[in-house]
């Protein structure tokens, strides 16, 4: 696993999108082989958008020929709801490249079957090849996606129901009303995650601090189910000074010290 620590969220941010940029152009995907996108939601990735929207204003990327899977969706709530996923990706970034709206995939949280839903997805994960790089946030319990503590780290895509403290992180999104926020979502799992060619986590925040170590320096366990990464053989987490902070000094400077040869 690789650690990329950053000074602060925007340097994290434009890290991670030259890496996401230089992926697909040194892919050079075509419709008949296209680059394969995994995309989250949240906080923690709308600098990566922003700096991708940049790049593609400039000239230096396109979408064309990139095709995308999102992380999860909420159960139970319209797609055109201000806080549904399809809407946060719509008005963060997909309005503002060039990407085919059919080669865009969200789970719809308003299937007939949920679990058909679910199966669906994965079926054409596996028909596209499998996605080539993942991008993905880390929740203060260490949760990726929304597999929540105690998700089987063999997980696939599925209907999941959503912790308390999950629901009470999400409620500033509604008003600040755990009430609001649903208490199910489709996600996939984490097995899903692993079987990308490439995981790419961001964390920042002191906030992500407790998780990072985890993710670092504990022990592989579905109670934090981003340690799953440090069996992948391409997992990359980009943190910030913050995040860091629970590291112990020897793992930072080791860290810092690799990347240093990897410049």
């Amino acid at each position: 696993m690789r650690l990329i620590i950053q000074p602060d969220y925007e340097h994290l941010s434009l890290w991670a999108a030259h890496y996401v940029a230089n992926r697909i152009n040194q892919a050079r995907p075509s419709t008949s082989h296209p680059f394969v996108l995994g995309l989250p939601t949240g906080s923690s990735p709308l600098g990566v958008y922003r700096h991708l929207v940049n790049f593609y204003h400039r000239g230096t990327l396109s979408f064309r020929h990139v095709v995308t899977f999102n992380m999860d969706e909420y159960a139970g709530i319209p797609e055109d709801h201000p806080q549904s996923y399809h809407t946060f990706m719509w008005t963060n970034f997909f309005h503002h490249i060039d990407i085919p709206p059919a080669q865009v995939h969200i789970l719809n949280g308003n299937a007939p079957s949920l679990e058909q839903e679910c199966a669906n997805y994965e079926n054409l994960i596996r028909a596209m090849g499998g996605i080539d790089l993942f991008l993905g946030g880390i929740g203060p319990d260490g949760h990726i996606a929304f597999n929540e503590p105690g998700s089987s780290l063999a997980s696939r895509t599925r209907i999941k129901t959503l912790t308390s403290d999950t629901i009470l992180a999400n409620s500033r999104f509604f008003d600040n009303d755990t009430s609001k926020v649903p208490t199910t979502a489709l996600t996939v799992g984490v097995a899903t995650i692993l079987d990308a060619h490439e995981v790419l986590i961001l964390a920042n925040g002191l906030s992500k601090a407790r998780a990072l170590q985890q993710a670092i320096e504990g022990s592989i366990s579905q109670m934090w189910t981003i340690t799953a990464l440090q069996l992948h053989p391409k997992g990359i987490i980009v943190a910030d000074e913050e995040a860091c902070s629970d590291l112990k000094v020897s793992t930072y400077r080791y860290f810092k010290d690799i990347e240093k040869v990897n410049l």
